[in-house]
């Protein structure tokens, strides 16, 4: 056998100077201008990922906030003072001013506020139905404001929305007539672009309304006296800056706007309530920019539910929890037994979202709000009637609805269009019964506010509704992906309908509000008719909403020809 050996070339020495080439005289391969681009840009992805990854991931765990037993209840309630009134010519009139202030928010230093009368919140009014009412607010801060009666049936022209601008140094006296039950009823600024940010700095209070053809019913048993064992709980989250002053910037990640990290009571950090009487009745707001509350006892007990926005149930509900979203309120009867110590908390409120956006939007958030403390002797409370207030049912029936309007809200709008002080979006024949059916279209949390009339909710994705839905609504949840069907009348306020003059309807979520999410309304006699657009007051803001989607609302609309002959 022969082998044949190969023997290579004999290795030829570089050139003097020249680069030494890789071993065995083979030549090195030298990567281009591109692929270097490219191996830079890889690793500048792979950091970038990785540092979003990792802020999500701290502020994922930073998202949920629980002050469950941890809540030091050591500053008694303040409980807003009733408005002083006068009666003038059969007319009672309050005064209101807007004021800034500073107070004390259990911050580190004293929190630079703005209030009605006082540094932080308003005063309660309180009227009867029957009474013909002025209110003189008077604006004494260095910013434009309006005054909004939420929850009240009255003309468009005194509703105090951002059409009723109230410049600082003038006073706005909007007069009219109490026409609806007895209801735990709130007002608050609606300067539209700016709402959330004067709520969020405290101008807001309650609005209580009495019905005197109901003193001697069933619905007399309840606990009534003011600040004794009936008591307004107004909730509000706020954060603050190290130096005291409040912080309402909302989280990147946040879908919803300003969630704070504390809840106030009335203006009053870690609050407890004396408690004198065997039954206390307490009257929920959720007074907040974006955060929803879903409220019951500490220890699992129950209450007992006996009105929501527009006036008493009914019949009591027996509850666990009462879900109150932007601009909800209800009314609770808590009993209690001598020296017993109660917390109301806020549990994490199901939002229906996905897990991302729930614990972005508060969806994982617990707060103690409020201690309970009974004295050792109780005086004695009537047992809560069984009987309250007017069924929903028996006054709007579905049969008589002679129209569907539709609400798809997503974004910052509704029906694809974001807010137009000088458009209608939509016209309603007083005395005519309609379902309206509203959807949240996004992954995101909303909720429906509709002035000037009370609701009654007919289904939510299909489903009866909760206990607190049960009775008159002015402001619903709307659960991302579920028709919320609405059964809505509109009746002339004080027997006369305005064309030209709207109402609102908007997400009370007050960040999504101010960046477009709102709609008018006006409300006109059979065969009347409505411009499309309506002159806007001077210096009206009117921020800049781009429409999402082209749209013209869903409803009939019955349009004039408006001044340049155009209409929609």
């Amino acid at each position: 056998m022969t082998t044949t050996y190969t023997t290579p070339p004999p290795a030829v020495p570089p050139a003097p100077g020249a680069p030494a080439g890789p071993p065995g005289g083979r030549p090195r391969r030298r990567r281009g201008p591109l692929a270097r681009v490219l191996v830079v840009l890889g690793l500048v992805v792979v950091l970038f990922v990785g540092a979003v990854v990792a802020v999500v991931g701290v502020a994922w765990a930073r998202a949920a906030t629980s002050t469950a037993g941890a809540v030091e209840f050591t500053r008694p309630l303040a409980v807003p003072p009733l408005a002083e009134s006068r009666v003038e010519d059969g007319v009672r009139v309050f005064e209101l001013e807007a004021r800034a202030g500073v107070a004390d928010l259990g911050a580190s230093a004293p929190t630079p506020t703005i209030g009605l009368n006082g540094d932080y919140l308003g005063p309660t009014l309180r009227a009867a139905r029957g009474e013909r009412v002025r209110v003189d607010v008077t604006n004494a801060l260095d910013e434009t404001t309006t005054l909004h009666w939420h929850g009240m049936h009255l003309p468009p022209a005194m509703d105090g929305g951002p059409h009723q601008m109230v410049e600082p140094g003038e006073t706005w006296s909007p007069t009219w007539t109490i026409d609806q039950p007895a209801a735990t009823l709130w007002y608050h600024p609606h300067l539209h672009g700016r709402t959330a940010s004067q709520v969020y700095r405290g101008l807001a209070g309650m609005f209580l309304l009495d019905d005197p053809a109901a003193a001697d019913g069933p619905a007399a048993g309840l606990p009534h006296e003011y600040g004794v064992d009936d008591v307004p709980v107004i909730l509000q989250d706020k954060s603050f800056h190290p130096d005291g002053r409040l912080d309402d910037a909302a989280s990147f990640l946040s879908p919803v706007g300003t969630l704070g990290d504390t809840v106030l009571v009335n203006g009053t950090p870690g609050p407890y309530l004396d408690v004198t009487t065997e039954r206390v009745r307490l009257r929920l707001l959720n007074g907040s920019d974006s955060r929803v509350y879903d409220v019951g006892l500490a220890d699992g007990g129950t209450v007992q539910l006996v009105g929501t926005d527009g006036g008493l149930l009914p019949a009591p509900r027996t509850v666990e929890r009462v879900r109150l979203s932007p601009g909800d309120r209800a009314e609770v009867v808590v009993t209690m037994a001598p020296g017993q110590r109660a917390v109301l908390r806020s549990f994490p409120p199901e939002l229906g979202v996905n897990p991302l956006f729930e614990r972005f939007s508060g969806g994982d958030d617990t707060f103690d709000l409020l201690e309970l403390r009974a004295a050792p002797t109780l005086a004695p409370s009537p047992a809560v009637p069984d009987t309250l207030g007017t069924d929903p049912a028996d006054v709007l029936d579905e049969a008589d609805a002679v129209r569907t309007r539709t609400f798809q809200l997503s974004g910052r709008s509704i029906n694809g269009r974001s807010m137009d002080i000088s458009r209608v979006d939509e016209v309603v024949t007083v005395g005519e019964t309609e379902v309206w059916e509203v959807t949240g279209l996004d992954d995101t949390p909303h909720n429906f506010h509709v002035h000037d009339v009370q609701f009654r909710v007919l289904d939510v994705g299909g489903q009866p509704p909760a206990p607190d839905l049960d009775g008159w609504q002015d402001t619903v949840y709307v659960q991302p992906g579920r028709v919320t069907r609405l059964l809505v009348r509109f009746e002339a306020a004080e027997g006369a309908t305005d064309p030209s003059t709207p109402y609102m309807f908007h997400c009370h979520l007050l960040t999504h509000e101010d960046q477009g999410m709102m709609g008018q309304l006006v409300v006109v006699a059979p065969g009347e008719r409505a411009p499309s657009r309506i002159d806007v007051p001077d210096g009206a803001t009117h921020p800049d909403h781009a429409d999402t989607l082209p749209g013209d609302g869903t409803g009939p609309r019955h349009l004039a020809p408006d001044p340049h002959g155009t209409t929609h």
